[in-house]
């Protein structure tokens, strides 16, 4: 049992390491070396857990979809009796948040086209925009957007924004803030939703 333990907090410490190295130094140019050595494990170790780098950054995607899941599972949970759209809205800030202070999460965004072999349902990218068209499928449905928007484009604008800010924030934490996303569904809202509609940011 103490094994089994020790081994799961090698495997998180590994993860978390590689996490961080990844989204500071891009997947390509990283080192396993320095992803163990900040991981406080030895280079043995390391390669059981993960045999390869690719195999490492496949269990940082997954993580990381794993982080984006309970955010949205949270939404979902609290905000859904206001709507699909405030549940898209609020759960793009609950996204945005996490992203200035989560590595992983930053890292499985970081991650998405360089790795091979992992399901579109542990791409970040992919499950992100697979829920908010899915939630904006249902606001059309029930008259929450415009007749003529068509959800899967609105979707993959706020994907787009969402990835683009986790890359600038890597180099400036102030594109990772509330005003910068509101500034941008000020933009977008009118444009989607009828008339007249309240959408709290």
């Amino acid at each position: 049992m103490v094994k089994q333990e020790r081994a799961v907090r090698t495997r998180k410490a590994l993860i978390t390491a590689a996490a961080e190295v990844f989204s500071r130094e891009g997947y390509r140019t990283s080192s396993l070396t320095v992803i163990s050595r900040l991981a406080g494990v030895s280079s043995g170790a390391l390669h059981f857990h993960f045999p390869t780098k690719s195999a490492l950054a496949l269990a940082v995607e997954e993580a990381a979809a794993d982080r984006l899941r309970a955010i949205i599972e949270r939404c979902e949970m609290f905000e859904q009796p206001q709507g699909p759209i405030q549940l898209v809205v609020d759960a793009s800030y609950r996204v945005v948040e996490q992203l200035e202070g989560d590595c992983v999460l930053r890292a499985g965004f970081e991650l998405g086209g360089h790795t091979e072999g992992l399901s579109s349902t542990g791409r970040v990218c992919d499950l992100w925009q697979g829920w908010v068209a899915s939630a904006l499928e249902q606001a059309h449905g029930d008259g929450g957007l415009r007749a003529e928007v068509v959800p899967g484009h609105v979707a993959a604008v706020v994907v787009a924004v969402t990835a683009g800010l986790e890359e600038l924030g890597r180099r400036d934490s102030r594109w990772l803030s509330h005003p910068t996303l509101t500034s941008f569904w000020r933009l977008v809202l009118p444009q989607v939703a009828p008339a007249g509609t309240h959408v709290p940011l």
